[in-house]
């Protein structure tokens, strides 16, 4: 429903329009994974960097649409307060802290290839009725990753040929195994991320506050489990053998993250 402020200023379910346009940050990130990504087509300039910044901007692009997915069902769930924050306008320098959010998932990116979860949106559970919403709104974000991952593994199945360039096809290719294991950690029920909190609501109050308890330590829990070999091995055993699964060449992601490390060549 819309109408306006006595100032004249339009609103949305309550909310003022400008809280729910895409912002010029995110737009930017749009504008640089394109172009970029042309740049890469055509071999165009130094193609490593090409290349690094193709996927740097494609990965922050998929953080702001995993938190913005949160945001989004979150505040059609009923909680405006995600609105006011900014969450809803993709904008990355609002979902948390820059250097946890952004600059810590790019620099795993590039050291590992792993789609490390990224920035945090904090909704107001108090406005939001029913365990089911609380669950689709955590939901909402690995959903996103889950689709990203199967879009880009068809374009990949689809698009690359002997005749395209394969710098292209292997960024493409990289962007769509960091899908899959922001998919898969995203999915862990490890108490603090999207996993956790899906089956949180479900908890007994007993071991609720449990959960609660060790949620805020969701993050180093997660590289504590990553940093032990045997689980680490797991881990990645299963995420290539979903990608296996799907099509996804390994030889053609292992190219892209080769070729993302510039300094390297």
């Amino acid at each position: 429903m819309a109408g306006d402020r006595p100032g004249g200023e339009p609103l949305v379910l309550g909310v003022p329009r400008a809280a729910l346009r895409p912002s010029p940050v995110f737009l930017a990130l749009v504008a640089l994974f394109v172009t970029s990504g042309v740049l890469t087509w055509n071999r165009i300039g130094n193609v490593r960097l090409d290349v690094f910044l193709f996927v740097v901007s494609g990965w922050l692009v998929s953080l702001c649409l995993h938190e913005y997915a949160h945001a989004v069902v979150a505040f059609r769930a009923g909680d405006r307060s995600v609105a006011h924050r900014g969450y809803l306008t993709l904008n990355p320098l609002k979902y948390s802290h820059p250097l946890l959010s952004i600059a810590l998932p790019v620099a795993v990116v590039l050291l590992g290839g792993i789609g490390l979860p990224g920035g945090a949106v904090w909704v107001d559970r108090h406005a939001i009725a029913g365990r089911l919403r609380h669950t689709l709104v955590s939901l909402a974000g690995p959903a996103t990753n889950v689709l990203f991952t199967l879009v880009l593994v068809l374009a990949v199945r689809l698009g690359a040929a002997d005749d395209q360039p394969v710098e292209f096809w292997a960024a493409v290719a990289l962007l769509a195994f960091l899908q899959l294991t922001a998919s898969v950690l995203n999915l862990l029920p490890v108490p603090g991320l999207d996993g956790g909190n899906m089956i949180q609501p479900w908890l007994n109050p007993q071991w609720r506050r449990m959960y609660d308890l060790f949620a805020p330590f969701g993050f180093i829990l997660l590289f504590a489990l990553l940093w032990n070999p045997r689980i680490s091995g797991w881990f990645f055993g299963a995420v290539f053998a979903v990608g296996d699964a799907l099509g996804l060449p390994p030889w053609l992601y292992a190219l892209g993250l080769d070729l993302i490390r510039f300094w390297q060549g």
